[in-house]
């Protein structure tokens, strides 16, 4: 097959893909461009190298979410009992997310088209504080996609901006890929421990957060591999941090400061009992029929070896009580368990 030949297929290949993605008109005329310029590099020495990055800039631009986004739940019943089967405490949290879902409700009740701004909430405190997992819970409450930007370590705003096409192995960055996976422009983006990014690249990437987190600036995100502006003035972010000491003032002037609270060892055996003690025996195919112990081992198995603020330690403990339970039941040493201050040791991590 003539040379020429095998470029206007490959190129009317990637013509089809461009035809079958809605984006907009000004990047539908920017890629039209560039399919021309590969057919005139047809015969050129050049043409397989261009032709990879031009292929992999359509694939990008075709499975962005330019106009998709998922229906809220604007229910306060199903939210609320969401929070709650999830979170202990945190009132003032659920609170604001209530309030911001009833605006939502309000407003678009007003007028179907209008988008209500999101705030945009930092949940400050110590590991294990359930910063990360109410995300989740607030996605599910919403009915929207969830996606996670790990800040922790991250060297580089190209990290968050992506790479100019000029540039050979160039990628979008963090921000374009998380909504690429979720396929909506209205997720639920959680920016996780954003005090822990490298400090040689700190301004710099404190300087796109203000980007990210300005409703009058977000609404044209312009990520350098994309080269054109994307709209996020759907999306609500979600910032955790361990501390504020080291997140830039102007990013913390757009943000909703609440601080998650350290448990004190009462309020972590009512965790333990209410929420992570039914999910570890869930989550290992056991029931309550498989497990039993007197309340005075709380303490116990909360604060075997000494104080955390969080309540991952006692997570750890009791999944720890579940797998070895479950497999005493697999192998049918026992089908139950009472767990007793004698046994205890056996069955917490070593």
């Amino acid at each position: 097959m003539p040379a020429n030949t095998a470029v206007a297929q490959e190129v009317a290949k990637l013509r089809s893909k461009l035809g079958a993605g809605i984006f907009p008109e000004e990047l539908q005329q920017k890629t039209a461009d560039m399919l021309e310029r590969l057919e005139r590099l047809g015969e050129s020495g050049t043409y397989t190298t261009e032709y990879e990055r031009t292929a992999h800039y359509i694939d990008w631009i075709v499975n962005l979410p330019w106009n998709s986004r998922s229906d809220d739940s604007l229910d306060l019943t199903k939210a609320k009992e969401v929070f709650d089967r999830h979170h202990y405490g945190l009132e003032e949290i659920k609170q604001r997310m209530l309030e911001f879902i009833s605006v939502i409700k309000l407003t678009t009740q007003k007028n179907p088209t209008h988008s209500a701004r999101a705030p945009i909430i930092c949940l400050v405190g110590l590991v294990g504080t359930g910063k990360t997992t109410f995300a989740a819970s607030l996605a599910q409450a919403l009915g929207r996609k969830l996606a996670r930007i790990p800040f922790g370590g991250m060297g580089s705003a190209r990290d968050l901006r992506g790479q100019s096409r000029l540039h050979l192995e160039a990628e979008p960055g963090y921000v374009i890929k998380a909504l690429r996976r979720v396929q909506v422009k209205n997720p639920v983006i959680l920016l996780d421990e954003i005090d822990r990014v490298s400090d040689s690249a700190r301004a710099d990437i404190m300087g796109v957060l203000v980007e990210l987190l300005d409703p009058e600036q977000n609404s044209a995100f312009v990520d350098h591999y994309i080269d054109y502006p994307f709209d996020l003035s759907e999306v609500l972010f979600l910032a955790t941090a361990n501390n504020t000491t080291s997140v830039a003032t102007a990013v913390m002037d757009r943000l909703e400061v609440h601080s998650m609270p350290s448990y004190s060892d009462a309020e972590k055996i009512q965790i333990g009992q209410n929420y992570l003690l039914p999910q570890a025996l869930e989550e290992a195919g056991l029931s309550s029929e498989n497990l039993s112990f007197d309340e005075s081992l709380w303490p116990k198995i909360v604060r075997p070896l000494g104080f955390d603020a969080g309540i991952r330690t006692l997570q750890r403990n009791i999944k720890s009580i579940t797998r070895k339970l479950a497999l005493e039941v697999v192998e049918g040493k026992t089908h139950h368990l009472t767990l007793t201050d004698s046994n205890l040791r056996e069955y917490l991590p070593a």
